[in-house]
């Protein structure tokens, strides 16, 4: 391709590759490059880039699902029984990881400035268990049923890792100069879900010979991890 413009406001999407070649590439204002998520390695090859005001490189993962809650059972209504268990709650998804990029220029003109997100996917949350159903009534010849007890909390869902990110630019003047103005990457991994609340225990029956137990809370999910971040290498090969 001779020549690419992303027109102002507007987005394109890198599709069915993992890599775009250029002679000039040229992001007007609030632009968007899209990157091929179904990759693992994206590349960008342009002789001359010429970037303007609140542009980006999107290459983020997408936050993981909240994990479903546990059903709750419901009370008990024969006498002197006791509470059924509560379900336990789903786990939390995983966060997306993002993909790595790797940009080669000759030359960088940054007009206004270019961020090239690569955050990984938060994990999503594990979903609460059910709460425990409660004792049936006890009667003059058996004793009252106890609670349910409560169902787990499930685990939520590890961060996917920030993706790492190349820049070449031949004929540049020193990278880290611009980096944190004119050039931001943002390539933290995603933060782990929380673990879902365990259900609370049913209430225990009432009755005139023994009054029934209280269903005992259930475990809480374990929050997971967070992602790794992404390393960011800057050369000019």
């Amino acid at each position: 391709m001779g020549k690419l413009v992303v027109e102002k406001n507007k987005s394109f999407q890198i599709e069915k590759t993992d890599i775009l070649v250029v002679d000039t590439l040229v992001m007007q204002d609030s632009s968007s490059l899209q990157l091929n998520m179904q990759k693992v390695d994206n590349f960008i090859h342009a002789k001359e880039t010429f970037i303007g005001r609140g542009c980006t490189i999107l290459g983020g993962g997408k936050n993981g699902d909240k994990g479903n809650s546990g059903k709750s059972a419901a009370a008990q209504t024969a006498p002197c029984r006791n509470g059924d268990v509560g379900s336990a709650g789903k786990l939390g998804g995983h966060g997306q990881r993002a993909t790595n990029l790797s940009l080669y220029f000759n030359n960088l003109t940054i007009n206004g400035s270019l961020v090239i997100d690569l955050n990984g996917g938060d994990g999503g949350d594990g979903g609460g268990g059910g709460r425990g159903g409660d004792g049936g009534s006890g009667t003059r010849v058996c004793p009252a049923g106890d609670g349910g007890n409560g169902g787990n909390g499930a685990s939520g869902g590890n961060g996917g890792d920030g993706g790492t990110v190349n820049i070449n630019c031949k004929n540049c003047d020193d990278l880290h100069l611009i980096m944190g103005n004119k050039l931001v990457v943002k390539n933290f991994g995603g933060f782990g879900g929380l673990g879902g609340d365990g259900g609370f225990g049913g209430q225990a029956g009432l009755g005139p010979v023994r009054d029934g137990k209280n269903g005992l809370h259930g475990g809480d999910g374990v929050s997971a991890r967070q992602g790794r971040t992404g390393a960011v290498n800057l050369g000019r090969n």
